[in-house]
Formats: structure tokens, sequence, C-alpha cells
């Protein structure tokens, strides 16, 4: 799933995780790999957020989902694996103007 701003906001506020921006030299490889989405990484590895069934007009949400991890102590090197849903629930509140 690919995030506006301000989910990805959201989510690195609730996960601790950084995303990989756009322009990342990584991006095209990871994007055929996996799709379109909003790339995370942490101490564990890549995730990313699928959709969750919404929780109103007001609140979306997304899992957490596993693709990858760090093969290597200095967190240079991801070892893809097939997608592992964490059970981690991002809940992206709505902006009120």
């Amino acid at each position: 799933m690919k995030l506006t701003t301000e989910q990805v906001k959201q989510t690195v506020h609730q996960l601790g995780a950084q995303v990989l921006p756009d322009e990342h030299p990584a991006m095209p490889q990871l994007n055929s790999m996996f799709g379109e989405h909003t790339f995370f990484v942490d101490e564990m590895g890549l995730k990313v957020l699928e959709p969750t069934p919404s929780l109103g007009a007001d609140r979306q949400s997304g899992e957490v989902v596993s693709l990858a991890d760090w093969s290597d102590s200095d967190l240079t090197r991801l070892m893809a694996h097939e997608p592992e849903p964490t059970g981690v629930i991002v809940v992206f509140e709505q902006m009120k103007h």
C-alpha cells in the first residue's frame, strides 16, 4: 500500500521505523519484487503495510508485513522471504482541519 505523507508520519511515529524515500537507489528493485508500496526499515528488516478492514469512516489502518530480514550485523544486506504478517496494526487518525 502506498501511503500519504501524513500516513508515513503516523507510521514512523507508531513503529519507530524509517521510511525509504522514493528516490532511494533500491526502490526500483523493491518495486519490481514486491509491487508499489511505501517501504520501511527497522532493526529487524524491511516492512510494508497492507490495508486492513476499515475501522469506520474517520479511521483507516494497515497491518505491518515483514518482507525481508537483515542478513548481516551491520544492517546493510537484506534477505527476502515470503511476506509474513506481524500482527502489528497501524491506525491512521484523520487530521482535523
